[in-house]
């Protein structure tokens, strides 16, 4: 590992645990030329995860996107930001760890719908209301008295 100040190429490994999600490892290193310590993180390789989009295109999975749905949804609600986050955690390591390198958009939907009903109704609702396309009022009507139930 090369080190951030001078650039030798050797160092030592000072400590290492995992990291606060527990998705890497982190190690502090020390560099054997001039003593400078340094974090690194250690991750396994992943296949990338590809959204079916309802039009049939594919994307890369963009975490962005379902979080931009989120914070919409959430505006003007008492849930902390890491709370939504740890939405978009869940939904992403759910799908890579079932194995699967395809999801479609609709999958994805339903995941945050399920979790948000958990969270907070009115966030449900809204995200339900842009994500479900309702045509009419009746729609609408139908999904929050089912929430209710």
């Amino acid at each position: 590992m090369r080190c951030p100040k001078c650039g030798c190429d050797e160092s030592k490994v000072v400590d290492s645990r995992p990291s606060e999600n527990n998705d890497a490892i982190r190690r502090r290193r020390e560099c054997i030329e001039c003593g400078f310590r340094f974090t690194t993180y250690e991750r396994r390789e992943e296949l990338p995860l590809v959204v079916v989009k309802k039009d049939g295109h594919r994307e890369p999975f963009d975490r962005q996107k379902p979080m931009r749905g989120l914070i919409t949804a959430a505006v003007k609600r008492d849930i902390p930001l890491e709370v939504l986050e740890g939405v978009i955690e869940s939904i992403e390591s759910e799908q890579r760890d079932s194995g699967k390198t395809e999801v479609t958009s609709e999958e994805i939907g339903k995941a945050i719908l399920k979790r948000l009903a958990e969270i907070d109704k009115v966030a449900y609702v809204r995200f339900a209301s842009v994500y479900r396309d309702f045509k009419d009022v009746d729609e609408f009507t139908e999904e929050i008295r089912s929430l209710s139930q």
